[in-house]
C-alpha cells in the first residue's frame, strides 16, 4: 500500500505569513504583482498554500543575499521540471557563486577605502599636531569606542549643572 508523504493541505493568511517572515502585506502583494506568488482567493482574501509559503521563503532568502527579482523568478520557474530539482539547484548554485564573487569584490573595495581614510586621518592628525594641536579631536571616535567625543572641561571653579534633558551646562557669569 502506497503511503502519501506530502504535507497536509494547509493554508495561510497574509497576516500569518507577514508575522512569520517579518514582512509587510504590501511586500506580499508586490511579489504577487510581479508573478512570484500566486495565492488563491476566498472572496477578497488571499489564501496562501504551502507552496506559496515556500516560494516566499526562497524570495526573501534570495533578496537577503542580493539576488534581483528577475534572478529569483528565474530560479523559481525551474521548480517542478521533473528532474528532482536539479535544474533549479544548479541555477541557484550559479547565481550564489556570482554573488559571492561580487561580495568579495565589494569587501576588497571597502577595505581599500578604509585604508585610504585611515591614512588620510593619520596625515591630518600629524599636520594638526604641528600646526594647531588645540584643534585635534578628542579620543578615537571609531565604532566600539564607548567614550565618544571628549566633553569640554569647565574653567576651574565654574559649577556645572544639568539641564532638564540631562545635558551639562555652565551657569551664566
Amino acid at each position: 500500500m502506497a503511503m502519501d508523504l506530502r504535507r497536509p493541505e494547509r493554508s495561510f493568511t497574509i497576516r500569518q505569513l507577514c508575522l512569520e517572515f517579518k514582512c509587510t502585506p504590501r511586500a506580499l502583494r508586490f511579489y504577487e504583482d510581479k508573478g512570484l506568488l500566486s495565492p488563491a482567493r476566498q472572496g477578497l482574501n488571499r489564501v496562501y498554500s504551502y507552496k506559496d509559503r515556500a516560494r516566499l521563503q526562497l524570495i526573501l532568502r534570495g533578496k537577503r543575499v542580493g539576488l534581483s527579482l528577475a534572478e529569483i523568478r528565474e530560479i523559481l520557474e525551474l521548480y517542478g521540471k521533473g528532474d528532482g530539482g536539479a535544474a533549479q539547484n544548479a541555477r541557484a548554485l550559479k547565481r550564489f557563486r556570482e554573488r559571492i564573487v561580487a561580495f568579495e569584490q565589494q569587501r576588497k573595495d571597502i577595505d581599500e577605502h578604509l585604508d585610504e581614510l585611515r591614512a588620510a586621518c593619520d596625515r591630518l592628525e600629524a599636520f594638526l599636531a604641528q600646526a594647531r594641536p588645540d584643534l585635534l579631536p578628542g579620543p578615537d571616535l571609531s565604532p566600539g569606542n564607548a567614550e565618544g567625543p571628549a566633553l569640554a572641561t569647565p574653567a576651574p571653579g565654574a559649577a556645572r549643572r544639568l539641564s532638564a534633558a540631562g545635558r551639562a551646562y555652565s551657569p551664566r557669569p
